[in-house]
């Protein structure tokens, strides 16, 4: 069951919503309902659903409805229909004090600007959504101490946030959000004040602390390169309205209309697309069962100078060469015997990353899994044709 689902939710912001629903569904633009009703479409007839443990990410650009949709997850906006559904229990019509309870137990935000109390120090910022819910104050300050000792800030528990840098403040924000220890981490544009390098880091942070405590992460950016570098699954929107969900992989490779398809031209595919998407099956040959007169005629009947060695469950294990099944043959050896190394990388591996991998390579390079499984192979020519495609798409 996913953790959160959301179904056919709708926001209008004015008095004319019907009108402004009406012209919705004849297509009209935002500019135009706006001009015709008075009102707003903050979000319109949204669908999706996101998984427990994820980090999703929900992208678009200024006056996109992203920021609304996230504030109708928590109800901090009222949503004019539609149903929200948390743990498959509807949420769409609990009273304030049930969704008070949400949002300190079960869901907690991190906004840009921080919000930290400049009156208080670092661990009394972090123990603050504990204490207005009146846990007693040694439980507090233990759980604000574990999370700010995750997030490394730790040594600054007494100082004041004008103290801290930016990304520093930051990180406190998200140890405030964790020391409640939700199920859900709202953030919402939570990187986007920060300097470039500042806001790699918080990246890296975030998906170094995501392994450790596995949160479901609804994450709001404008930024494409920050949704594909943190998200599991991205949704992309338009005027209120989802364009596209889809992993990183599946949107830049299979734009679901000409807007997603525009705002993504620009992407450096190289950084995005990974070894499972440009490589191909490998000719192979059982190193345990196969001798080398069967290497030899499997070379001559594929054309080709050299295969990928496994054994009988596909287990990768080597490279096998036709001046090798040749020596191995004169001189009676197994294929085990004259087997040469042969580079690997996990499907995931980012085509960026094979590029220098495979340039000092006199092989392909291997595609295997955790348990060394082989999956098929990578010549140089897809990998240079994947950097081609990159560099005429960005000159396009």
């Amino acid at each position: 069951m996913p953790k959160v689902q959301i179904k056919h939710l709708t926001k209008i912001f004015g008095k004319r919503q019907k009108a402004a629903l009406k012209m919705v569904k004849e297509n009209k633009s935002k500019n135009e309902i706006f001009e015709k009703t008075g009102s707003t479409v903050g979000v319109y007839d949204i669908n999706l659903e996101v998984n427990e443990g994820e980090i999703f990410v929900i992208m678009g650009l200024s006056g996109s409805g992203k920021s609304t949709l996230i504030r109708l997850l928590n109800r901090l906006i009222e949503p004019t229909s539609g149903e929200i559904i948390l743990d498959g229990k509807n949420i769409t019509h609990y009273n304030k004090k049930e969704m008070l309870d949400i949002r300190r137990q079960k869901m907690s935000m991190v906004f840009q600007n921080f919000a930290l109390f400049p009156h208080r120090t670092i661990l009394e910022n972090t123990e603050f959504g504990l204490e207005i819910q009146g846990v007693p104050a040694a439980e507090r300050r233990q759980r604000a101490e574990k999370a700010l000792e995750n997030s490394q800030l730790l040594s600054f528990k007494d100082q004041y946030p004008s103290q801290l840098s930016g990304g520093m403040q930051q990180r406190v924000g998200l140890s405030r959000a964790l020391t409640n220890d939700p199920d859900i981490l709202l953030m919402d544009e939570a990187f986007s004040a920060l300097d470039p390098l500042v806001r790699h880091e918080m990246q890296d942070e975030l998906l170094d602390l995501q392994a450790n405590v596995k949160k479901t992460i609804i994450f709001i950016t404008h930024d494409l390169n920050e949704a594909l570098r943190l998200g599991d699954r991205i949704a992309i929107m338009k005027d209120g309205q989802l364009q596209q969900i889809g992993t990183g992989e599946e949107i830049l490779t299979n734009p679901a209309n000409g807007y997603v398809e525009n705002f993504v031209e620009d992407v450096d595919r190289s950084k995005v697309l990974n070894a499972e998407t440009i490589m191909i099956p490998g000719f192979t040959i059982n190193a345990d069962t196969d001798g080398p007169n069967v290497a030899l005629h499997r070379m001559s009947e594929e054309e080709v100078s050299g295969l990928v060695a496994v054994d009988a469950n596909r287990k990768f294990a080597g490279y096998i060469t036709s001046d090798a099944a040749v020596a191995a043959r004169r001189e009676k050896k197994n294929l085990r015997d004259v087997l040469t190394e042969m580079p690997t990388v996990t499907p995931d591996t980012l085509v960026a990353d094979i590029m220098p991998i495979i340039y000092d390579a006199h092989t392909p390079v291997a595609v295997v899994d955790e348990n060394q499984k082989l999956h098929g192979i990578i010549i140089r020519g897809a990998v240079i044709e994947a950097l081609a495609q990159t560099e005429g798409d960005n000159n396009d």
